[in-house]
């Protein structure tokens, strides 16, 4: 089979629409819809159904879709072996990441990187947590450095690197600030400032509150943790940053009235894919750069 064609039926079966598939494989609608007949007209079967703005898959496409996965996995994962045999560390290296790690975790590690691997082109793409995780599912990035899931993912390895002790803090001005002894129902009632609902920190605060039977006020979400220390300083809410972050006189830190909370950040990617030199090299790296 062409791969072309499979990756497109992919492309077309993952966005619900040709135009969009065309879109994502920077093609033309008309190209997509034509390496799709290609492939029905090999197979000998409809592999979608066509509506007005969508298109659904037919059984046929249904049955097709994990083995389109699996022979395009197999294909790539050959060709990185052949590549790998040179010894050579150099091609391209996709790598998603959250601000928080890229600000300061990642800068040491990629100077070494980057000086001692300059045939290296590295592709630094900045995404919450859920997101990294589904990127690494869809082979769109090599690995991701990320906070963790605290349940383990059958199919990705997840290596942990650093450590983040949370503190919960508020501005020195704001009404928390002047309770000596504050509970959860305090922390409830008032504005939060949080990463979106949809990112493993969000995820780790949330399970607090709700063991406890209550909700959280977050009417500001945003993933850029220096962003959300910022909302916080002037008043407009409290939150749960890393430790190392806290070295402003503006911030203080609030007794959190539940069990600590950590948060282990590490890289992920696929367990079954094989990894290119340049990806085993960072990953060397990496380690090197741990907590202990």
């Amino acid at each position: 089979m062409d791969t072309q064609s499979l990756k497109a039926f992919l492309a077309v079966a993952g966005a619900h629409s040709f135009s969009a598939a065309a879109e994502q494989l920077h093609l033309t609608q008309s190209a997509v819809s034509k390496r799709i007949q290609q492939l029905e007209t090999q197979l000998g079967v409809a592999l979608f159904e066509r509506h007005n703005r969508t298109v659904s898959l037919t059984d046929a496409g249904t049955a097709l879709l994990p083995r389109a996965r699996s022979i395009l996995d197999l294909v790539a994962d050959t060709t990185q072996q052949m590549e790998n045999l040179s010894g050579d560390i150099a091609g391209s290296l996709s790598i998603a990441t959250s601000h928080h790690i890229g600000l300061h975790r990642l800068p040491p590690v990629l100077r070494k990187f980057v000086q001692a691997h300059p045939n290296v082109d590295l592709d630094l793409q900045f995404m919450g947590s859920e997101r990294a995780y589904q990127a690494v599912r869809l082979r769109q990035v090599d690995l991701a450095l990320t906070t963790l899931e605290q349940t383990p993912k059958t199919d990705i390895a997840a290596i942990p690197l650093w450590q983040d002790d949370m503190v919960c803090v508020c501005s020195n001005n704001h009404r928390l600030a002047g309770i000596s002894k504050i509970s959860l129902q305090d922390l409830s009632s008032e504005s939060a400032i949080l990463p979106e609902p949809d990112t493993i920190t969000y995820q780790l605060i949330n399970n607090v509150f709700a063991a406890e039977g209550l909700t959280l006020k977050a009417p500001m979400p945003t993933n850029y943790l220096e962003t959300i220390k910022m909302l916080v300083s002037v008043g407009m809410g409290w939150s749960v940053l890393p430790a190392s972050m806290i070295n402003d006189e503006a911030l203080t830190i609030i007794d959190w009235p539940g069990a600590s909370l950590r948060r282990q950040l590490g890289a992920v990617f696929l367990k079954h894919r094989t990894q290119s030199n340049a990806a085993a090299a960072l990953l060397k790296l990496l380690h090197a750069s741990a907590d202990d």
